[in-house]
C-alpha cells in the first residue's frame, strides 16, 4: 500500500508540465482593479478573499474556544513565575513604541509590498503578550462586551463590506475598481486589531484583559 501510494505521487509529480508559470500572469494583468500593487495582497483581499474571510473565522472560533475551555480557570500558567525585573520593565517601555509603529507601518505597506494584516496583526499580538508577561495591570481593563468586539471586529467588517458591494451590483466580495483599495485598507485594519487580540488571547487563556473575568498574572500566587 505505501509503494502504490509513493509511486502514485511520485508519477503525479513527474507528470507535471515543467514550463507552467501558474497563474501569476493572470494576477499581475488584473492588479489595476485589484486595488493593491501587491500580488500576494491582491489574491488574498480580492481575488480569493473567500480564503482568507474563512481564514479569519476560523482564528476566531479558535479564540471562542480557549474562552470556553478556560472559562473556569483564575490564571494562566503561560506566564513569568517571578516579578519583572527593571531591564525587563525598561525593554518594554523602550520597543513598544517601536512595535507599534512596525505593525502600522506593515497595515500600510502591505497594498505594494510583502506586507498586510496578518504581519502587522502579529507584531502588535508581540506587543500585549509581552505586556502580559511583564504585568498584565499595565493593560487597561475593558469591559467582556468590548473585547469580543475586537475579537470579532475583523469577521464582521470583512463580511460587511462584501454584503455592502452588492448594492452596487457587484458580486459578494468583489469590490468596486475605484474602490477597491480603500475598502482593502479597512478590511487590513479591522484584521489587524482582531488577529492581534486573537493571538493575545490564545496566550492567555481566552481572555487579554477583560473586566468581567479573570485576568492573565504574571506569577504565582504565594500561600500564606
Amino acid at each position: 500500500m505505501v509503494l502504490l501510494l509513493v509511486g502514485g505521487l511520485g508519477w503525479t509529480i513527474l507528470s507535471l508540465p515543467t514550463e507552467w508559470n501558474g497563474l501569476s500572469d493572470h494576477v499581475v494583468a488584473r492588479l489595476d482593479e485589484s486595488g493593491a500593487r501587491n500580488p500576494v495582497t491582491s489574491v488574498l483581499l480580492n481575488f480569493r478573499g473567500y480564503d482568507t474571510l474563512l481564514e479569519i473565522g476560523v482564528l476566531l472560533l479558535a479564540a471562542l474556544a480557549v474562552r470556553s475551555v478556560a472559562a473556569d480557570r483564575s490564571q494562566t500558567d503561560a506566564s513569568l513565575t517571578e516579578p519583572p525585573g527593571p531591564v525587563l520593565m525598561g525593554l518594554l517601555r523602550l520597543i513598544a513604541p517601536l512595535i507599534v509603529l512596525v505593525s502600522g507601518y506593515l497595515l500600510w505597506v502591505g497594498g505594494h509590498a510583502p506586507g498586510g494584516a496578518f504581519q502587522a496583526g502579529a507584531v502588535l499580538a508581540s506587543l500585549l503578550v509581552l505586556v502580559l508577561l511583564c504585568d498584565p495591570q499595565l493593560l487597561p481593563r475593558i469591559p467582556d462586551w468590548l473585547e469580543r468586539i475586537l475579537l470579532s471586529l475583523g469577521l464582521f467588517v470583512f463580511l460587511g463590506v462584501g454584503l455592502a458591494v452588492m448594492a452596487f451590483h457587484e458580486a459578494l466580495l468583489q469590490y468596486p475598481p475605484g474602490q477597491a483599495k480603500w475598502l482593502i485598507l479597512a478590511i487590513e485594519a479591522a484584521c489587524t486589531l482582531s488577529i492581534a487580540a486573537v493571538l493575545a488571547a490564545l496566550f492567555s487563556g481566552g481572555r487579554i484583559a477583560s473586566s468581567d473575568g479573570a485576568q492573565p498574572r504574571t506569577q504565582k500566587e504565594e500561600g500564606p
